[in-house]
């Protein structure tokens, strides 16, 4: 995992469920390798984001704006570690991360302002958290080393503002992370699937689906897209669910 960190990269994301989940990882177990962690592929995650108390930052990607940033802190419960990590999305769409290694998940202004206004153009004693996040991580890597691609279960949001919450335990987000626009088995493979992209950003998204008073103009034929697959077609996940394949096993 150290060689293929890609802290400078080009990301694009799928949404889909968890039937064609299991048929993509059938296709692709001979073209990458599963990271595992003592045994586990599973791996939680639990992260919270921060804004502005008028959510510049979601505002911004609301708005389409082509170089943003996002502000969060993110625990990696497997191994107990949690960051500080500020990403910012170039124009040309690059995303770059940079992070520091915190105690916890609270906010210490003190110890983390000089990071955060090194990092992003926001004044750290101004950010407050405004939504969270939990799912369970397979990171996939190919034999080339040169993508990754990770693969988001169980989401829950929690509002940290109104304290709504939304379950999107029924979806299943993909994200292809790689260096530049390099061929990728993952493109081909999805597409036979009919996976298509769609971009999800889970800290404004998660915002969009649990606080309806914000406005949210440019997510709303997305939301239609994502929640769409809710209620797909039911003879496609008949024949999903009959497939010679079955369910596939990801956690040992």
């Amino acid at each position: 995992m150290h060689g293929v960190k890609l802290l400078n990269r080009i990301d694009t994301k799928y949404v889909t469920t968890v039937d064609k989940l299991a048929l993509f990882l059938e296709l692709a177990k001979d073209k990458y390798y599963a990271q595992d962690f003592h045994g586990r592929r599973l791996m939680p995650y639990h992260t919270i984001y921060l804004d502005t108390p008028d959510l510049k930052m979601y505002h911004d990607h609301q708005r389409g704006k082509k170089h943003r940033y996002k502000v969060r802190m993110r625990m990696y419960e497997n191994e107990m570690e949690a960051f500080l990590e500020v990403k910012n999305k170039s124009n040309r769409g690059r995303t770059k991360k940079k992070r520091i290694e915190i105690p916890d998940l609270a906010y210490n202004v003190d110890d983390m302002q000089t990071f955060v206004e090194e990092k992003a153009p926001y004044d750290a004693t101004e950010l407050i958290p405004t939504i969270e996040n939990r799912f369970h991580r397979v990171t996939l890597v190919n034999k080339a080393k040169t993508e990754r691609l990770t693969i988001d279960l169980d989401l829950q949001f929690h509002n940290l503002l109104n304290d709504n919450h939304k379950d999107m335990s029924q979806h299943v987000i993909i994200e292809l992370k790689r260096d530049g626009l390099i061929p990728s088995s993952a493109i081909e493979l999805l597409r036979q699937l009919r996976i298509k992209k769609c971009g999800f950003s889970k800290m404004a998204l998660g915002l969009a689906m649990t606080a309806p008073e914000v406005k949210q103009n440019l997510f709303k034929l997305r939301l239609h897209q994502i929640f769409k697959l809710e209620d797909y077609n039911k003879e496609e996940s008949n024949l999903l669910k009959s497939n010679r394949y079955g369910r596939i096993r990801i956690d040992g």
